[in-house]
């Protein structure tokens, strides 16, 4: 399975993006570095689509667990490098989740299927990954 972005050049160092789905985002980078801040880094996207990548994985394990998702959040913080290319070194994550039909078992299960082994997302990176978790049922 292929997947294609189109990246163009909108204005100086800022780009417009279209992916298979045909939305359009554009990616921009702070004043500092001669950017217009008219979008998200491109490193905040990454944590962007691991946190996405993630709390879809989870959503539908719990639901196939008979759970009931109603309030749902992820915490995220990447650590990057001091020095070039200063790719991500470690990435916290914190899920929150309230909902019915929720334990202790389902929600670790939940969690664990998703990062080691749906999330695309998590598995292509080089970076340590840790986790955590908190649930109430509602």
């Amino acid at each position: 399975m292929r997947a294609c972005l189109v990246l163009k050049n909108n204005d100086g160092i800022e780009f417009q993006a279209k992916g298979d789905s045909g939305h359009q985002i554009t990616i921009g980078f702070s004043k500092d570095i001669g950017g217009k801040n008219n979008g998200p880094t491109p490193m905040e996207l990454l944590l962007h689509g691991v946190a996405g990548c993630t709390g879809i994985d989870i959503i539908i394990i719990l639901e196939k667990m008979k759970a009931e998702v109603l309030e749902f959040e992820i915490l995220i913080e990447g650590q990057r490098a001091e020095k070039h290319p200063r790719r991500f070194e470690i990435i916290e994550m914190e899920y929150i989740i309230k909902g019915k039909g929720l334990s202790e078992r389902n929600v670790k299960r939940a969690v664990e299927l998703s990062q080691e082994k749906y999330c695309s997302a998590i598995n292509s990176l080089n970076a340590e990954v840790r986790y955590s978790y908190q649930f109430e049922n509602i």
